[in-house]
């Protein structure tokens, strides 16, 4: 069964953006792609069209933000094949639905509430906390482009227990399907009981917290394929601070977040949650089952 790329839209400028972003992805992998709304995002002013075709207002707004957002995609990658959906409910419980049966899951920044995209909106922080598949939240001052992005890298953030990591195995997917390289990022820092001031922490010390870190990145590349560019990099600073800074010169910047079976409660972790506000590109979460 081939899982389709969804695309979360409520006809805002972040979401159209997010469906060009998310068509050319679609064509890049041969993959199907599903635009979806939810009709309990908006209300709308206005009836006059709704009375004209009989139909109830919501609905006709709804049927056109789709109809919208799939010529739209079409008219980008007309070799994709496109299918739309209007869901009566809400679109947290939507969209981490649509999750369980797709590929990757897109949005943009934020709906059509009018505030501004510094920060991510309520829909696509709680979806990325719960999401089922890979979830991209199209970002920052990026091209809308999946296929020919401006600095030909992906970054992906190398967390704590790195074995067999879903992010780090996403990474090297997207890279090969760009014909780009990776950059690994590890960031370190110096333990809390420990300081800089000290004369000890010079030197050998600090060499020591780079080398784990380096090792810690090693072993999440065991099993680099070959047809793959890997760039290593470790850096002394917050783990978030470090992934925002490399955001700037990517194109699409991955990061993990663990998925506890059981848990109910937000699951993207203080690095997931912060670049998902702060990135200057593109950010992939991407679940990490225990």
């Amino acid at each position: 069964m081939t899982l389709p790329i969804v695309v979360g839209v409520d006809g805002s400028e972040p979401s159209l953006r997010a469906v060009d972003w998310a068509a050319d992805e679609a064509a890049v992998r041969g993959l199907p792609l599903r635009l979806v709304y939810a009709s309990l995002w908006e209300r709308y002013e206005g009836t006059s069209l709704a009375d004209d075709l009989h139909k109830p207002s919501e609905q006709v707004r709804a049927e056109d933000i789709v109809d919208t957002a799939a010529r739209r995609a079409q008219l980008r990658q007309p070799d994709v094949k496109i299918s739309t959906d209007v869901l009566p409910e809400e679109p947290e419980y939507a969209l981490v639905r649509e999750s369980r049966s797709a590929s990757a899951l897109v949005t943009g920044t934020r709906g059509r509430s009018g505030l501004a995209e510094a920060l991510l909106g309520s829909v696509s922080l709680t979806v990325a906390g719960h999401a089922q598949c890979p979830m991209i939240v199209v970002r920052g001052n990026h091209d809308n482009q999946a296929r020919t992005g401006t600095h030909g890298r992906v970054v992906v953030g190398v967390g704590e227990k790195p074995g067999g990591s879903a992010a780090v195995r996403f990474a090297f997917e997207e890279a090969r399907r760009r014909g780009v390289p990776v950059e690994a990022v590890r960031a370190w820092r110096w333990p809390a009981h420990e300081t800089t001031d000290h004369p000890l922490m010079s030197g050998e010390p600090a060499r020591l917290h780079e080398q784990e870190a380096a090792e810690v990145l090693e072993a999440a590349l065991r099993d680099i394929p070959a047809d793959v560019e890997v760039h290593r990099r470790t850096v002394e600073g917050p783990t978030r601070a470090v992934l925002v800074g490399a955001s700037r010169d990517a194109d699409l910047l991955i990061v993990g977040a663990k998925r506890r079976p059981g848990h109910y409660g937000l699951q993207l972790g203080r690095v997931a949650h912060g670049v998902l506000h702060h990135s200057a590109c593109p950010v992939v979460i991407v679940p990490e089952h225990a």
